[in-house]
Order: C-alpha cells, then sequence, then structure tokens
C-alpha cells in the first residue's frame, strides 16, 4: 500500500473463487489510473525495486503491516504439512516464512531473493535445516524437479515478464508439487495502493505493476502448473488494530470494503515420465 497510509488494501467476503477458469491470456494490468480513490496523494518518493527494498529491509519486520497480517493469517491455514519435504521459499524477503515452513516440518527450507539487505535479516532466521540463497528468480539456480513444495509471497508484481518466472518455478518444482502465491489484489492496485514505506528520509513508494488472475494463472498454465483455487480476502476486525495504532482507523470501513489480497494455490501437474526422463 502507498505508504501514505501504510499499505492497507483486502477483499470483501474472505470467500474462495474455485477453479477459475481461464481461456484468454491477459495482459498484465499497468495502470496507474484509480477508479476511486480512499487515500490521499502519495507525495514521497517513488523509486526502483532493489533500492526500495534495500531502504525497507531494516524496518520490515518491525513495524506493522495490515497487508502482511492479513496475509498471515490466511496463509497459515492454506500452508500444509510438510513433514520430510524440500521447500523453496522464493523472494522470501527477510525470511518471515521460513520458520513457519521449517515449523511444518519441512525437511530442508532454501530462501531465496536478490536483496542482499533483505536476506542479511532472513539470515538470523535460518535455522539448521535452511539455507539463503541471493538470486534472481528469472534465473533459478536449482535442478530440475528439486522442491516438493514452494511459496512465493508479494514478489510477482514486481517480476517482469512473468513467463519466464512462472516457467522457472515450474521447472525447479516436482511432479504433482505445490505452489502458494500471495499479492496484492488488482482492485487494490486499482484504488491507488502500492508497496511503501516510511524512513528516516522519506516516504518511499516502490516500483510494481499489476497483473489479472486471468493472466497469472495463464502464465503458469502455459507450462503445466494448475490453479487448484484462488482466494480473495479483506480486511476484518482482527486487522482494525494496526489501523487504529497509525491514526488510520478513519479509512478502515472504506478500506475493508475492497479485495486486498489474493493467495493462488498451484499443482504441477502434466506428464510424470516427462520429469523422469529428465
Amino acid at each position: 500500500m502507498d505508504p501514505a497510509d501504510d499499505r492497507v488494501a483486502e477483499t470483501q467476503s474472505g470467500k474462495l473463487v474455485n477453479r477459475l477458469s481461464t481461456e484468454e491470456n491477459h495482459p498484465p494490468v499497468v495502470d496507474n489510473k484509480v477508479r476511486k480513490t480512499i487515500v490521499p496523494a502519495f507525495r514521497g518518493e517513488c523509486v526502483g525495486v532493489s533500492e526500495g527494498y534495500e531502504r525497507w529491509a531494516q524496518t520490515y519486520d518491525r513495524t506493522p503491516n495490515p497487508v502482511l497480517a492479513l496475509e498471515e493469517r490466511h496463509f497459515k491455514q492454506i500452508v500444509p504439512d510438510l513433514c520430510g519435504k524440500l521447500v523453496l521459499d522464493l523472494a522470501c524477503g527477510t525470511g518471515r516464512w521460513l520458520p513457519l515452513l521449517a515449523a511444518r516440518g519441512a525437511s530442508s527450507v532454501v530462501g531465496l531473493d536478490r536483496s542482499a539487505a533483505m536476506l542479511r535479516i532472513a539470515r538470523e532466521k535460518a535455522g539448521i535445516h535452511s539455507a539463503i540463497v541471493l538470486a534472481d528468480c528469472l534465473r533459478l539456480p536449482f535442478p530440475d524437479s528439486a522442491f516438493d513444495f514452494a511459496i512465493c509471497s508479494f514478489a510477482l508484481n514486481h517480476i517482469e515478464p512473468l513467463d519466464l518466472m512462472a516457467r522457472e518455478l515450474a521447472r525447479v518444482t516436482k511432479w504433482q508439487g505445490q505452489v502458494v502465491i500471495s499479492e496484492m489484489h488488482p482492485d487494490a492496485y486499482a484504488n491507488g495502493w502500492r508497496p511503501g514505506f516510511r524512513d528516516e528520509r522519506s516516504a518511499v513508494q516502490i516500483e510494481s505493476l499489476s497483473y489479472t488472475a486471468e493472466h497469472v494463472i495463464s502464465c503458469f498454465r502455459s507450462h503445466e502448473v494448475e490453479c487448484d483455487e484462488l482466494h480473495e480476502f479483506a480486511f476484518e476486525d482482527f486487522e482494525r488494530p494496526i489501523f487504529v495504532a497509525a491514526g488510520k482507523e478513519n479509512i478502515f470501513e472504506t478500506v475493508n470494503k475492497i479485495p486486498a489480497i489474493q493467495i493462488y494455490e498451484f499443482r504441477k501437474l502434466g506428464c510424470r515420465n516427462r520429469e523422469l526422463r529428465g
């Protein structure tokens, strides 16, 4: 969300949409027009992804963020038992999901990100079964079919071309492997929310795109990774205290009517014999 209002957005019902059909390959939404502005106009710096996360790293885990809180509340219910599985946290950032993945029984967890600053924080959380890798998600340094399970949290809107990321993630995922991805909802993006923060220098907004769900699902489907479920969630009273503490309670009743995040559940299908031959 825009740093001017502390990154707030979510869906109306929290209901999930089953097996979303995508017959067309829709282009990404790269439109900064706001249909209904619910936040003040942004006044601050707009920076690239690398600079943004370099500056955000030190406070990312320490500043209450309603979008992350919303994701965490639902992500914990979606991530399955991982006993004995090899797990990838793609674009892991500060590694906030590493402890949960390990606690769910994963035999090994790899956190990968392109931000050295974020990974310095992640290394403090990495346990005996975790590894941290500095790399680009468009060129994953892993062999084919390396992981049983993968997550990617709030990174899609920084990735271009998305099809290449989908191809790489499909390549390193085993047959029948699961992939869970979260991202800001396009409706929230259209209402002016952007990833951002405030540091000692200024308010900061990080450059991002917004992809339709149809486009995301189509990119993965083209690499034999199918969407089992697409969940949409909006803010509820669980997140209200974060707004209150930030002095933003006055906008809560508006933003909780807007879809804030999407969580995709994918599974790699296709032909297993192809994997065995590889």
